[in-house]
């Protein structure tokens, strides 16, 4: 539940979804979610807001944690790829020229 109440907020979709919000996008029956809110307010991973909870600090480190992990294995560099510590980063003209290299090196 984090990780969509992190994305929802990421994506612009809102800070502070109701209940019944909430239990529409996660396709989870209101009265199954309602507890597990109260949880997380208890964790201190949620904030009541409004009619709505949003996320603390916390709520957004774990949410946006389990977001990374699950989707690991969707935004890590494929093969022949660069890495964010790549040495192409440090100017266009050396993306250009690691571009160029990992091109003549395809084939």
């Amino acid at each position: 539940m984090l990780q969509a109440l992190y994305w929802m907020r990421s994506e612009g979709l809102g800070n502070a979804p109701r209940l019944t919000e909430l239990a529409r996008f996660l396709a989870v029956p209101a009265g199954t979610l309602g507890p597990y809110l109260a949880r997380f307010v208890d964790e201190g991973y949620l904030e009541p807001s409004g009619e709505g909870f949003s996320l603390t600090p916390a709520g957004i480190d774990a949410g946006k944690r389990t977001f990374a992990e699950e989707f690991a294995d969707l935004t890590r560099p494929g093969h022949g790829e660069c890495d964010a510590d790549c040495w192409c980063h440090d100017s266009p003209e050396e993306a250009a020229r690691c571009l160029e290299d990992r091109v003549q090196h395809a084939h």
